[in-house]
């Protein structure tokens, strides 16, 4: 990928929402399955977990990754 004025813009305009305590990729993906199997049990996931929530606010590869587990898990009609 190559940087151009573009992109720059938007990684810096990002700078300001990071805080020390969030969450990269690979721990949001260890937690996705709590967080889904809570959300589908009618718990407060955002609440118990809510850096996994900002996580997949911000990041589209593991909210859509987290969408495809809810699909699948309903589905199997596990959490009805």
């Amino acid at each position: 990928m190559t940087l151009n004025k573009e992109i720059l813009k938007k990684l810096v305009s990002a700078i300001p929402m990071t805080h020390p305590d969030e969450l990269g990729c690979g721990d949001c993906f260890e937690q996705i399955n709590e967080f889904a199997e809570m959300e589908l049990l009618g718990k407060s996931a955002e609440k118990a977990m809510p850096l996994v929530r900002e996580h997949l606010n911000r990041c589209g590869e593991c909210r859509e990754e987290y969408q495809s587990l809810l699909k699948a898990l309903k589905k199997l009609k596990i959490y009805s």
